[in-house]
């Protein structure tokens, strides 16, 4: 399939916007059907997602699905494609889009019209980052994302929603600007816009120097730590979330940060292999520190969503760990990661916005005992709590544990400090649990609080089934991971392995040279012709 002319990932990239369409059609007072074509439209887009399973090879470590035409002049091109690092996000995203929208169902009252079309709008523009192998192509989807985003927070957010949206705005422009630079320079030295073009060329034709790496990576690794967010650049991310609707903060767990983590393996890695692993020890200690700063600040936190915000922080910084390990089982790990948490934290931001939409409140305070007259909800709410602080046999306990056993084989030290933070995920989120159901009802008003309905019920249990699926079926996800996964790191150790760099550059270290793989030469080559 990946060898034929394709146009399903156009399909699905652009399908979203298309409905978008439809919608304009429609009066802005239509309510019900503004509702109904935007989930049918999020739908039919997750259906039109899932034959990328069809025909993907899992045994190719290339781009698969390949669409490559000329777009503007003779170096900007319009190339996309998916491999396994790739697959999954963009099956997250259809994924989580649909609940998305039916969790927002009743809770967006006005300008119904808006906020449907920019969730429409964002989930193309999150796919187009995942699929976009030309740097041109890539910068416009990267920069669209932020658009419905700002809308989303600045307009149909809670009280500082104005403050939220503005930092949000300028923290991540911040980076976006320093990689478009990165990117004009990439294009000078090899005169393309073309991902694995260039990559070509700097493996081969142009190498860098070394302070010419180690510049450009760290204008596209700031860009990305920025979206994951890794310590010390987080501070935005609590005040967008506590402020978001709800389903804006499902959509910015759930699958926006990981366009930081996904970005520092497309690019930083392959580009720059030499500064990824100069600057890894520094990286891999704010990794740690993310990890239990995290943990910690959510622990004493009396918001709700507040203290699920900061668990992002802690659970991005394991994936950003298990990167730079630069080892296949841990790098494995922190995609999957990147999915389990996608999940599970997107599954937290909908229970929390299920009680605030009862309550109009985020203070634990004002909760208290609430399995009582909500059984079902706290029930799925526990369920879902113990997935994120990653119990076996649910889906975080396998991400978390591939990482932490990639990164001992390692750095002993790297694994002993993330381990604590599972440890002290397990402490908040229990103790935020115990705080909200269980013990008497402490405030009057909630004993006659209704249980979950019939269409939070669906959108949890969804969540539920594919929490405890990913959990014990991790091999249909991580597999497909695998071959580009070896390839990515195959490609590294020839890069700084070269004779030409030999004085300039150090040879891969044992301790972080890929681990036991050997790679038939079938699986040496990082893509396949368009």
């Amino acid at each position: 399939m990946h060898g034929q002319a394709s146009y399903l990932l156009t399909v699905i990239t652009f399908l979203p916007l298309f409905s978008v369409a439809a919608l304009l059609v429609l009066r802005s007072d239509d309510h019900v059907w503004i509702r109904r074509i935007a989930f049918v439209a999020s739908l039919g887009e997750f259906a039109v997602s899932l034959l990328l399973l069809r025909g993907f090879d899992y045994t190719d470590p290339g781009f698969q699905y390949q669409e490559f035409y000329n777009w503007i002049g003779p170096s900007i091109h319009y190339h996309l494609g998916v491999d396994g690092i790739s697959l999954f996000l963009v099956l997250l995203t259809t994924f989580l889009t649909p609940l998305a929208i039916l969790c927002s169902w009743k809770s967006i009252e006005h300008n119904v019209k808006g906020f449907f079309v920019s969730l429409l709008v964002i989930e193309t523009a999150m796919i187009g980052v995942f699929v976009s192998l030309d740097l041109f192509l890539f910068f416009v989807f990267w920069e669209l994302t932020l658009i419905p985003m700002y809308f989303l927070i600045g307009i149909w957010g809670h009280e500082r929603r104005i403050y939220a949206a503005v930092k949000f705005i300028l923290y991540t422009m911040f980076g976006s600007i320093l990689m478009l630079v990165a990117i004009i320079w990439l294009y000078h030295l090899s005169g393309t816009f073309d991902l694995p073009v260039i990559e070509n060329i700097l493996a081969n034709s142009a190498p860098l120097s070394s302070t010419k790496e180690l510049l450009l990576f760290g204008a596209f690794f700031l860009a990305f730590a920025i979206k994951v967010p890794l310590f010390p650049l987080h501070t935005w991310l609590p005040d967008a979330h506590t402020d978001a609707p709800t389903a804006g903060s499902v959509i910015l767990a759930g699958v926006m940060l990981k366009l930081g983590t996904y970005g520092i393996l497309r690019f930083c890695l392959p580009l720059f292999p030499f500064a990824s692993h100069k600057l890894a020890p520094l990286i891999g200690v704010l990794a740690i520190i993310g990890i239990v700063y995290g943990a910690l600040v959510a622990t004493v936190q009396h918001d709700l969503k507040r203290l699920v915000a900061y668990t992002s922080v802690s659970h991005l910084g394991f994936v950003v760990l298990g990167i730079f390990a630069f080892n296949t089982v841990a790098i494995q790990g922190a995609i999957y990661q990147m999915l389990n948490h996608g999940v599970s934290t997107g599954a937290l931001f909908l229970v929390v916005g299920m009680l605030y939409d009862r309550r109009h409140t985020h203070e634990i305070s004002e909760f208290g005992g609430l399995a009582t007259p909500m059984p079902v909800l706290m029930s799925l709410f526990l369920f879902i709590a113990l997935s994120s602080l990653a119990l076996p046999p649910l889906n975080g306990f396998i991400g978390e544990f591939l990482i932490l056993i990639g990164t001992f084989a390692s750095h002993h030290v790297w694994a002993g400090w993330a381990a604590s933070g599972a440890v002290l995920s397990a402490i908040y989120l229990l103790w935020a649990y115990q705080r909200v159901a269980l013990g008497e009802v402490t405030v009057d008003k909630n004993r006659s609080l209704p249980d979950a309905s019939g269409r939070e019920r669906f959108i949890l249990g969804t969540l539920a089934v594919a929490i405890l699926f990913m959990g014990i079926a991790s091999p249909y996800f991580t597999r497909p991971m695998e071959p580009a996964t070896n390839a990515l790191l195959q490609q590294m150790a020839d890069q700084l392995q070269r004779p030409q760099n030999a004085l300039k550059r150090p040879a891969v270290p044992a301790a972080v040279a890929p681990h036991a793989v050997v790679l038939p030469a079938a699986m040496t080559e990082r893509r396949s012709r368009p």
